[in-house]
């Protein structure tokens, strides 16, 4: 999905993390997908998951991690902007029961802002873990807290919350869980919680729309593209080497 699109708003919210707002068709865009952006100057588009939709209006939250990100922190409140929407296989939300976990690390933690605004509409319990490297990272606790979600943070380095990963503010096995995040963290909940949910990869994206094959994964169903039979995969079908 294209068309015109324009920048509402692009602000900070913790250490090299901001949120732009984004006015333009979202009909059908699910949690779990992604957009590709277009940044001036660059020749690859960026790839960045949906934090929220409401109404004509689609939140995305991003790390400046290069020179793309690093460009998109100058773009101005009613700028237009190039933006495909609705890219890749979301999360399906009509797999979990009454009670739900989202696991979420770092910039992993965007898309599941937006599966528990619609688990919360579904009548579900939601409990949120998220993990991060240190305080001034830290984000999204008020919008989940906002939501009735029950919510646990941990820091590496014990800056805020629990000390430790995500793994270790787990008690007890989820009845269903939703994950996004680095590599080690969704290998480490694959190895320690089960397999009884969905993962959502991150990966390299050369076109975001399955042409390329650049950011193709090994599963145990075969090799699958990142962009577009994922970035959500069932857990149970995820390799841990």
């Amino acid at each position: 999905m294209n068309g015109a699109w324009h920048i509402v708003s692009n602000e900070q919210i913790a250490e090299k993390v901001f949120r732009m707002i984004l006015k333009g068709r979202t009909e059908g865009i699910r949690p779990g997908q992604f957009v590709e952006i277009a940044v001036p100057g660059l020749f690859l588009r960026r790839p960045i998951s949906v934090s929220d939709v409401n109404d004509d209006r689609l939140t995305i939250i991003y790390k400046v991690v290069g020179q793309g990100t690093d460009r998109m922190t100058a773009m101005q409140s009613g700028e237009a902007i190039d933006v495909l929407a609705g890219l890749g296989n979301g999360y399906d939300l009509s797999l979990c029961g009454k009670e739900v976990l989202l696991i979420g690390g770092g910039v992993g933690v965007p898309p599941l802002i937006y599966a528990a605004k619609r688990l919360r509409e579904m009548g579900k319990h939601v409990r949120v873990v998220m993990g991060f490297n240190t305080k001034a990272e830290v984000f999204g606790e008020e919008e989940f807290a906002g939501m009735g979600c029950e919510v646990a943070v941990c820091t590496m380095d014990g800056s805020y919350g629990k000390k430790g990963v995500v793994t270790d503010l787990i008690a007890s096995p989820a009845q269903y869980y939703y994950a996004c995040g680095p590599l080690p963290m969704l290998k480490a909940i694959l190895r320690t919680i089960g397999t009884n949910g969905q993962i959502s990869m991150e990966e390299r994206m050369g076109c975001g729309v399955g042409i390329c094959v650049g950011c193709t994964i090994e599963t145990k169903e075969g090799f699958k593209r990142v962009c577009k039979e994922g970035p959500v995969f069932n857990a149970d079908k995820i390799r841990t080497y």
